[in-house]
């Protein structure tokens, strides 16, 4: 019970592919006590059911793009927990035609868009929540090995993966003083809503289960386990880090 008696927070749940599910559910089993946020209403129908069946105790609306809604979020879990013990931040965001062609070519407001919603959003999150983690707490976030190596049709998103993982470590130097925690999961190709934006994903899943050193792909269970792990304080002594999960296709060469 890696995490009994801890109230954490997941952003970005948004149906039972997601890398989020397969973490909530494994926090859970560990001990947790969970909230939720979700974007708009057509998140909101396929997730609430699944907060639900893990006796979640906050769900409740979020654009993180919006400063005033990520404070009324921390409003409400303070009145309801006092405190806050762990965050997930599972967002990222691109426009479509910014995954496609050349990078070269992305727009300005296409890089804005990816860079405010899937790297700011984590630095906006951290913020909020430091105040309420009393008693110092674990911040996790979801990275890409498209981060560190240029990915056919990963483009923008590569970028601001980029800057998500500097993130992890300039939030990691700030925040380690009161006793938290930052930390990021760099997960193999798992089948999710936001990889089908991806065109020839199907083919990086049938590469990586190839080439891989353990040759398959990475099950989202093994993400949820090594994320409870760092938010869990067996990980105390680790802040700062991206921790591969990928099945080991990070450490190949050609």
């Amino acid at each position: 019970m890696l995490l009994e008696n801890k109230k954490g927070l997941v952003f970005g749940l948004a149906n039972n592919y997601s890398i989020a599910w397969a973490i909530a559910q494994e926090a859970r089993a560990q001990g947790a006590e969970l909230g939720f946020t979700y974007l708009n209403e057509a998140i909101e129908k396929r997730m609430r059911p699944l907060a639900e069946s893990l006796q979640a105790s906050l769900i409740l609306p979020c654009d993180v793009a919006s400063d005033e809604q990520i404070a009324q979020v921390f409003q409400e879990v303070e009145r309801t927990w006092g405190k806050v013990d762990f965050l997930v931040h599972s967002i990222a965001f691109a426009r479509e035609e910014d995954l496609e062609g050349r990078y070269v070519d992305t727009s300005r407001e296409g890089f804005r868009i990816a860079l405010d919603t899937s790297t700011f959003s984590l630095v906006a999150l951290a913020r909020a929540a430091a105040p309420l983690m009393k008693d110092g707490g674990s911040i996790l976030t979801l990275s890409y090995y498209g981060a560190e190596k240029a990915v056919k049709n990963y483009n923008v998103m590569g970028v601001a993966k980029a800057a998500l993982e500097a993130s992890v470590r300039y939030l990691a130097a700030d925040l380690g003083p009161e006793g938290i925690r930052v930390n990021a999961i760099s997960a193999g190709a798992i089948k999710t809503l936001s990889a089908k934006g991806i065109r020839g994903f199907s083919e990086m899943l049938g590469t990586y289960a190839e080439r891989t050193p353990l040759r398959r792909n990475v099950e989202p269970a093994e993400v949820g386990r090594a994320a409870s792990f760092l938010l869990s304080e067996s990980a105390s002594g680790i802040t700062g880090e991206t921790l591969h999960v990928d099945t080991g296709y990070n450490i190949l060469g050609m």
